[in-house]
């Protein structure tokens, strides 16, 4: 049975075998628990992955797939989820215990991916998996690099983030028109922010929807004539660190729950 990769559900079928071990192998930093993949296709990440001895639920939304899978890997009978991973509820997938998430990720939904990530960063204490290069490099930037942005930021402040190996286009049937990478994502200690979540990702996006602007004017829609310290506001969102980021969301917390204004110190 040949299963035909569909443009429109972001399938590049990896082929190499070496590559495929290889990602598998960026599990064992946590190991113990099980392990989710999503988007296995005809199954070649998910061979090495079933050799880890460890609990292994598979997520594919493609019906042809899933039909190649259930005639060519019988291990995977019961364990084989036809649903949307984006569109799923996670919290009892595995009896509630934690899990690894994993996988080559349909490239037309990999940013996707990782913004629900977040939703279950308590559940998810390692995320590995393939992707496009420029993401990854994107999830992996740094303060000041131009790759550096709302998914930097987002996913760095809860998880330590690896760039681990670059995948060229010619192991994919068929052929991307960019290259791959794999990367990790580990949990770290952080448990909450020092500041309001939700509001803490309203400024992330609000000054990187408008990177060329400075800080003063991406935030103004969010306080509107009332002023903040001047330390962040001629400065442009890419420049901010992570822990800057935390404290600005705090001065505009304050700002907003304050009836009066402050002199601007302009």
């Amino acid at each position: 049975m040949y299963v035909k990769p569909k443009k429109s559900l972001g399938q590049h079928f990896l082929k190499d075998q070496s590559i495929a071990s290889s990602i598998a192998d960026t599990i064992d930093s946590c190991p113990d628990i099980p392990i989710l993949e999503v988007g296995p296709g005809t199954g070649v990440l998910t061979r090495y992955l079933l050799a880890k001895g460890r609990d292994l639920k598979v997520v594919e939304l493609d019906g042809e797939s899933v039909d190649y899978l259930r005639k060519n890997m019988p291990r995977l009978e019961n364990s084989i989820i036809e649903d949307d991973f984006l569109k799923m509820h996670l919290e009892n997938l595995f009896d509630g215990q934690k899990f690894v998430l994993t996988g080559n990720y349909p490239y037309n939904i990999s940013s996707q991916i990782f913004f629900k990530l977040l939703n279950y960063k308590e559940l998810i204490p390692c995320c590995t998996g393939m992707i496009q290069k420029e993401v990854a490099e994107r999830i992996t930037a740094q303060p000041g690099s131009k790759a550096y942005g709302i998914l930097s930021v987002l996913l760095q402040v809860w998880y330590d983030a690896e760039y681990l190996f670059t995948v060229n286009e010619d192991v994919f049937n068929p052929p991307p028109k960019v290259k791959s990478a794999v990367i990790r994502l580990t949990r770290n200690n952080v448990e909450s922010l020092p500041c309001d979540d939700k509001l803490f990702k309203q400024v992330v996006k609000a000054t990187f929807n408008q990177r060329r602007k400075t800080i003063r004017n991406s935030i103004k829609p969010l306080i509107g004539d009332k002023t903040i310290p001047d330390e962040y506001l001629g400065k442009r969102p890419e420049q901010l660190s992570i822990a800057d980021f935390i404290r600005l969301t705090g001065q505009i917390d304050e700002a907003m729950r304050r009836q009066d204004t402050i002199p601007s110190t302009d």
